[in-house]
C-alpha cells in the first residue's frame, strides 16, 4: 500500500479548520460506513468495535452510532471519553483517522432522526429499544490521506523514490482541525 504524501495541489499538511475540508473528510467517511472506535479499558488496553456511521452528513463535526447496552461500550466511554474512529477503503485508497470525544446522547429525537431499516435488524424495538444506545463522537481532530493516481502511477513514483531516498508525492494527506462548541 502507497502511504499518502502531500502533494503540491495539496498544500501542506499544517492543521485548518477549512469547512471545504470538513467537507472533503465527510466525503470520504460517508461511503465507508463503517469505522473501528477505539477506546481504552480501565485497565489501560485498547479495544476497538466495528460500528456503522449513522450520519447522514457532518454538518456538526460529530459522528453517531447505535451500540447495544449489553456490550457495555456505553458504560466504558462514560469511564474515558477520548477515543478514535478509523476508517479505509483499500480499493479506492482513501484513510480516515478521526480523534474525539465520545458520549451517550439519550435524545429520542435523535435517535428517531437517525434510526433506519438496517439499525432495525439489530434494534427491533426501533429507536425506543431499551436495548439502543447512541453514541456520539464530537471530532476535535481528523487526518486524511486520499491517493488518485492509479496503481501504476504509485508504482512509478516509488522506484525513483527508492533509488534516490527521496520519498515519493502520492496523493494527498491532510491534517482537519474542528473547534469546539
Amino acid at each position: 500500500m502507497a502511504t499518502p504524501s502531500p502533494s503540491p495541489a495539496a498544500g501542506s499538511t499544517a492543521p485548518t479548520d477549512d469547512r471545504a475540508l470538513h467537507k472533503t473528510l465527510w466525503g470520504l467517511i460517508k461511503d465507508m460506513r463503517f469505522g473501528m472506535l477505539t477506546h481504552r479499558h480501565p485497565d489501560g488496553s485498547l479495544h476497538s468495535h466495528p460500528l456503522t456511521t449513522q450520519n447522514r452528513s457532518l454538518d456538526d463535526g460529530v459522528l453517531y452510532f447505535f451500540v447495544s447496552r449489553a456490550t457495555g461500550l456505553g458504560r466504558r466511554l462514560e469511564l474515558d471519553d477520548d477515543v478514535n474512529v478509523a476508517y479505509a477503503d483499500t480499493h479506492q485508497d482513501h484513510y480516515v483517522s478521526v480523534t474525539g470525544l465520545a458520549r451517550l446522547n439519550d435524545d429520542l429525537a435523535a435517535r428517531e432522526r437517525l434510526f433506519n431499516a438496517m439499525a432495525r435488524a439489530w434494534f427491533p424495538g426501533g429507536p425506543t429499544d431499551p436495548n439502543l444506545e447512541l453514541v456520539e463522537v464530537r471530532i476535535t481532530q481528523a487526518e486524511y490521506g486520499s491517493v488518485k493516481e492509479s496503481k501504476v502511477t504509485q508504482l512509478f513514483k516509488l522506484a525513483p523514490a527508492a533509488a534516490t531516498g527521496h520519498p515519493p508525492v502520492i496523493g494527498e494527506h491532510r491534517e482537519v482541525q474542528f473547534r469546539e462548541g
